[in-house]
């Protein structure tokens, strides 16, 4: 027994001690976290190394550090479009950057219109005379479309090109839901409102296929134009008719079919590509590795060119992801914590307002939250003009029905103006297993909506007149905004997505362009001259505590030749089987999610925003409400 009581002892001992030092580390780590503020290195003479690991957002999400540590994988690094276009703007004129290199190894994509934008300004740093050189093992459509601007391209021995396309399937599981005895309630207005359709449907609905169609040619045209002004000599029809045939003349090899093509210019490892830009920038003075040469960072260039800050200010909300009803964000848009940052802007004495819209929508109250706060800001007076960015659908229109202009790029998505709402019940799955509902009423209301002993058919057509009187509201929004009859705009709604342009052409849109072109017409209506002003972006102050989720999460400045990056097809065809595993796993968790009215839209985060595959916490959460719908759990 003294044997086992030392034993005992020494356990808790071990046990204790490890408790104390990871809180030691936690606190150690918090410290250093608060006290640094992450100041960026000085700026050097050399080339500006862009190292995209991740993907280009419009804002960053903010993750839980406690999560992010607890999950025990980095999660995949944000990129702020914006500070991409402010750097290279600051990169064109900087005599100590001889030279732009995309370093695209970890690249996760973007929008299309953030691609293309972030394309211009790379055009205008090579006009300056400035060489862009771009490095990547594979690149898939987002990244082949970011590479096309850059001067010369090279690719790893062992990567190549996919280009496929927007596009693709979506999962239905009516006939599942059938098989569990799952019954699920719609309630929509919209003949084109097909977000619902996976839910009741086992097919694509023909108005939904004719919409889809439609709006994948014109994104798809408005990606082949913009790759081939940038690079002329990119064989994308030979590419693309018969991919399979391509490949084969290379021999499989996918770099060397990537070269025949015209899409990279060399074939080369890393350390070769760094050797090349070394001989145009110089050789790094400290880190003399193959591979590296002289350069500073994003961070860098930031730094060493702040904002302007003199002038009026005229103030820039973002609404990005999907819209809450409450705090959430950023990198999603919480109606409450975006509502509270545009009343608080009238403290900050703005002289317009310009909001930037890059969601799918989401919920109708926060939605209305959002539009409510615009309108306070109109009623003093100050002008507000509305930027899409990739996509401004349902609840993304919602909030843009407040603008006095609206812009958008060719590649936005846009309208989908529709409300929908899902409920589902289970009384035939319980009956099946036994379980009976009875009860007492004193009206057809009482102890309704009931998910699990079914919905009355009062409540039903309640539900449904609900659902039309906010589209009915929603169209009488967009009518107002757009100065036409609620029957025009009903005759162009019905839950339909569209491109900018033809949003344009239909008077969903004002004209197309981007936040500068916005900035500068809320500028001019509040009677501004160019000098007389400057962006100030309305946003939340950092948390201390979000500070650790850079030191957790995989956010170096630049990429490393490790492992974990798509190096050839197969390994591109496994990251975006994980993607479809994750929608599907999403899909289940919106069916028992019990959210209420929605204006979301299809097509929008599936094909432009696909989820990173989740921590295990919230995998485990959503493979228990997988389980939960076919009864297992």
């Amino acid at each position: 027994m003294e044997f086992a009581r030392k034993v005992w002892h020494l356990l808790v001992a071990i046990k204790d001690g490890l408790v104390l030092l990871l809180l030691l580390l936690f606190f150690g780590l918090l410290h250093m976290a608060i006290l640094s503020g992450g100041t960026p290195a000085a700026m050097r003479s050399g080339a500006l190394l862009l190292a995209l690991d991740g993907r280009i957002v419009e804002e960053p999400s903010e993750i839980d550090p406690l999560s992010l540590a607890l999950s025990g994988t980095p999660r995949p690094h944000e990129i702020r479009q914006r500070d991409l276009v402010l750097a290279l703007r600051a990169a064109a004129s900087d005599p100590k950057v001889k030279a732009v290199v995309l370093d695209l190894s970890k690249f996760e994509g973007g929008g299309q219109v953030h691609v293309e934008e972030v394309g211009a300004e790379l055009d205008r740093v090579r006009k300056t005379g400035k060489p862009v050189l771009a490095f990547a093992r594979m690149l898939s459509d987002s990244g082949m479309l970011l590479a096309a601007h850059a001067g010369e391209v090279w690719v790893d021995p062992l990567g190549g090109v996919f280009v496929t396309g927007p596009g693709g399937f979506h999962l239905y599981y009516a006939k599942l839901l059938e098989k569990l005895k799952i019954d699920v309630h719609v309630f929509r207005v919209g003949t084109y409102k097909d977000f619902v359709e996976p839910f009741i449907r086992n097919d694509q609905s023909d108005p939904s296929r004719t919409a889809r169609q439609q709006l994948y040619a014109a994104l798809w045209q408005d990606w082949q134009a913009n790759v081939a002004a940038a690079r002329p000599r990119a064989q994308i029809a030979q590419v693309t008719a018969d991919p399979a045939a391509w490949l084969d003349a290379a021999g499989g090899d996918a770099a060397k079919a990537a070269l025949a093509a015209g899409l990279v210019d060399r074939i080369g490892s890393r350390a070769e590509f760094g050797a090349r830009v070394a001989r145009v920038v110089g050789t790094d003075p400290v880190d003399t590795r193959p591979g590296n040469f002289a350069h500073s960072t994003l961070a860098a260039i930031l730094a060493a060119h702040p904002a302007p800050s003199t002038g009026k200010a005229v103030g820039v909300v973002t609404v990005a992801g999907d819209i809450l009803d409450g705090k959430e964000g950023p990198g999603s848009a919480g109606g409450e914590r975006i509502a509270r940052l545009i009343d608080n802007a009238g403290k900050q004495d703005i002289a317009a307002l310009v909001v930037r819209v890059d969601s799918p929508g989401g919920s109708v109250t926060g939605s209305e939250a959002i539009r409510a706060a615009i309108l306070r800001q109109k009623a003093r007076g100050i002008p507000v003009a509305i930027s899409m960015a990739n996509v401004a659908a349902s609840g993304g229109y919602w909030v843009s029905t407040t603008g006095a202009r609206v812009f958008a790029r060719p590649a936005t998505i846009t309208g989908s103006i529709g409300i929908f709402a899902v409920i589902p019940s289970f009384e035939k799955a319980l009956a099946n297993w036994g379980v009976t509902a009875d009860g007492v009423r004193t009206t057809p209301l009482s102890g309704q909506p009931d998910p699990l002993s079914g919905l009355t058919p009062e409540v039903e057509r309640m539900l449904q007149a609900n659902i039309e009187s906010g589209y009915h509201r929603f169209v009488g929004l967009v009518a107002t905004a757009r100065k036409k009859t609620p029957q025009e705009i009903d005759a162009i709604a019905q839950g339909r997505v569209w491109d900018g342009r033809a949003a344009q052409q239909i008077g969903l849109v004002d004209e197309q362009g981007g936040l500068d072109e916005a900035l500068t017409w809320a500028a001019g209506q509040a009677h501004l001259d160019p000098g007389e002003w400057h962006p100030v972006l309305l946003a939340d102050e950092r948390r201390p505590l979000a500070r650790i989720k850079a030191i957790f999460s995989d956010d170096d400045t630049a990429s490393d030749d490790g492992s974990d990056a798509a190096t050839d097809f197969a390994g591109l065809v496994a990251r975006r089987q994980q993607q479809a595993i994750a929608r599907t796993l999403a899909d289940a968790t919106r069916i028992v999610a019990g959210t209420g009215a929605q204006a979301r839209c299809l097509d929008c985060p599936a094909d432009l925003a696909a989820p990173a595959p989740a921590a295990p916490a919230s995998w485990l959460l959503r493979l228990q409400a997988l389980a939960r719908l076919a009864g297992l759990g």
